[in-house]
This record gives C-alpha cells, structure tokens and sequence, in this order.
C-alpha cells in the first residue's frame, strides 16, 4: 500500500508539473509552424514571409546579425477563435555583449504582411502587440534593464514612441533576459475571456512563469498572427524555430459565443507612462531654472522697490529744501 500511495503521488506531481507547460487543448494546425517547415519550393503552407526572412531546416531567421534589416512572417488564415494560446520558441543571439537590438514582435493584428517602424511592422495598427525589445541603449536609459518584454493594444491611433520604448501606451510589461541563451526559449500569449497572459520559460524548466497579466482587454476575432523583427545601427539574430496556436478548451459561457469580428481593440487598464533617466534629469534642471528665475525676480522687484524709496526720499529732501 504504501509503494501504491507513492507512485500515485509521484504521478499526481508529474501531472501537476506537466500541466503548468503543455496544454491540454486543441492545436489548430492552420495556425501553428513547426518543423519541418516548408512544402514545395519556397512557400509555407499557411504563411507568408518578407524581408530579410530566410527559412532553413531547423529555423526561420527573421533578421541575420547585420545592420538594417526587417523580416517579418504571417499567418495567412484569420483566426476565428474566441480564446486562445499562442506558444512561441524563439532564439536571439548574436556577436554584441554590450551593444545589441533591436527585437521583434509578435502580433494579432486586422493587416498583415504590412512592413513598417514598429519592429518591422506598421505603426498605428488594429489589434495586439507582444514586444520583445532588447535595444539596451535606447535613446537615453530607463528605469527598467532590457531584454524587456511588454504589451500594446491599439485601435489604429495610438503610436508606438521608440524613444520611450512604448512605455507610454504599454499594458504592462516586465524584464527578460533571453538573448544569448544555450537552452531553448519559448513565450506563451494566453488570451481567455477577455484576460492577456504573459508567461516564459527561460530557464530551460519546461513550465511558464508568469511575466504579466492585464484584465479587462477587448480583442476581435478574425485578425491575423505574425512575428517580425528589426535590426538598426545594432543588430542580433532573430530566430523562430516553432509557433502553436491552441483552441482553450473552457467550460461553456454564452459570452463566448457572442459575434466579436467587429468590436474595436481595447483595453481598460494601462500601465502609468514611465518617464526615462533622461527626462528626469531634464525635469530637475527645469525645477533648477525655474528657481533660479524666480530668484532673479525677486531681486529685481527688491531692487525696484528700493530704487523707488530712494527716490521718494531724494524728492521729498529736493522739496524741504525749496521750503526753505
């Protein structure tokens, strides 16, 4: 009995650890990659890429470690689906230590196939954006270290400032160190009933640790999965080496069954704007002036009210004088 009651238990934490890594829902293959990736010639059933992208055996490199370059891969289905996974393993490396960039991101968005700023893809865009920005001398420093993974929901009016690595239109975000790593590195997007769930596993653990979770976000369905990056003055390899979109399988809620293919991307809570080293060191010298300033009017108004005196009083001496 008790051997039984030790393997019983034994199996019930394998299941426990097991689950917190593989899904128990439905992979819909329309929406996933994994190797091998091609089929005839150059094309890949179901997805379309552009740029500097180059398929091999073992991965898709969106971006070499060379300077200037923008690769980006699409599905080519819509996804339908009310709630989802998206699992992604990935790779970044490359010859910088110090000095490297910039990222790529992962996107839900209403077009694809759309070159652009924003890591390779078009700015003001419909939908979702995971970022995984690893440019760690990004026009003045910040208060958070890079690798730095966040998140962007957006109608088509918002931009995405560089500058300000998008933390003033980040749902949330959280540091990230996977570049360089000999283990593999996977991301999930978890996206259930209106809950974005970030996780990774960097650790080579098999099993996600949450990065951040964000209640509260209204996606549409029939939008389109993509990844792409960008390399600029600094560069890195961006590899995909797989991508699994799973069907969640959840208890039947007749909100999921409501027509979600023309409500507009939204969000009800946003991280507050984060301001950079930079700014701040501004703020304070402008905190600095305008102390001097106020300064510099107080002694002149101090100054004109004594002028002032002295010449009521020379007057009013000139005045005794002439009375007498």
């Amino acid at each position: 009995m008790v051997v039984i009651s030790w393997l019983l238990l034994l199996i019930g934490v394998l299941e426990s650890f097991a689950t917190e890594w593989n899904t128990q829902d439905y992979m819909k293959r329309e929406h996933s990659l994994i190797r091998p990736y091609q089929g005839t010639g150059m094309t890949i059933p179901n997805w379309d890429f552009m740029g500097s992208t180059m398929v091999t055996n073992n991965y898709i490199r969106l971006t070499p470690d060379l300077q200037s370059k923008q690769g980006a891969l699409w599905n080519s289905v819509p996804c339908h689906i009310r709630n989802w996974e998206l699992q992604i393993q990935f790779k970044v490396h490359g010859n910088g230590k110090d000095l490297f960039g910039d990222g790529f991101a992962i996107w839900y968005a209403k077009e694809r196939m759309k070159p652009g700023p924003v890591f390779g893809s078009r700015d003001y865009f419909q939908g979702l954006a995971v970022i995984l920005d690893t440019y760690s001398n990004h026009n003045g420093q910040h208060n958070h270290q890079h690798p730095y993974i966040s998140a962007m929901v957006n109608n088509g009016s918002l931009h995405y400032d560089h500058d300000r690595d998008g933390t003033h239109t980040q749902l949330a975000g959280c540091e990230a160190k996977f570049r360089n790593l000999e283990h593999d590195t996977h991301i999930s997007i978890r996206y259930e009933r209106d809950t974005l769930t970030v996780s990774t596993d960097l650790v080579n653990k098999a099993a996600w640790k949450q990065c951040f979770q964000v209640n509260e976000v209204k996606l549409p369905t029939g939008y389109y999965i993509g990844i792409s990056a960008t390399t600029g003055d600094l560069s890195d390899n961006h590899d995909i080496l797989s991508i699994r979109l799973f069907e969640l399988d959840l208890i039947d809620d007749p909100k999921d069954r409501e027509d979600r293919s023309q409500i507009v991307p939204s969000a009800a809570f946003y991280d507050p704007p984060r301001e950079r080293v930079e700014d701040l060191k501004q703020h304070s010298w402008s905190g600095i002036k305008l102390f001097l300033l106020m300064l510099l009017g107080a002694l002149v108004l101090i100054a004109c009210v004594v002028i002032i005196i002295m010449l009521h009083k020379k007057h009013q001496e000139n005045a005794r004088k002439r009375f007498y």
